[in-house]
């Protein structure tokens, strides 16, 4: 298991004393099912209402709430093979699809990974 928070600051301008703020909280469970194969869950939320890190230009900048599921294979010590589903859900429309912008975005992905 992992829990995490992450904040940052950003002055608002150069010469002011007060800050825009951004945090992200998540939490990861991941179980081994055997030497070679692991599973996870990920639940991530990102708020920066000022876009001090993500610029949306919507009123309630990006809050975007994360979840995600993956399976790992490493078939040797160095490589790791990765299936992963995930679903973005956001206060405002941030996401394109199309010509519109939309508050959902769900998607799967796949990737190999080497480390040396």
């Amino acid at each position: 298991m992992t829990l995490g928070f992450d904040m940052g600051a950003e002055q608002k301008t150069p010469a002011a004393s007060s800050s825009y703020t951004w945090y992200s909280p998540l939490g990861i469970l991941k179980y081994a099912i055997n030497n070679n194969w692991t599973i996870a869950g990920r639940v991530e939320h990102y708020n920066d209402k000022k876009g001090v890190i993500v610029s949306t230009g919507t009123p309630n900048g990006f809050q975007t709430t994360g979840y995600s599921l993956n399976i790992d294979f490493a078939p040797i010590k160095n490589v790791l093979i990765r299936l992963e589903g995930r679903s973005l859900n956001s206060k405002d429309p941030v996401f394109k699809k199309g010509n519109n912008a939309i508050k959902n975005n769900t998607f799967i992905t796949s990737s190999i990974a080497l480390s040396l």
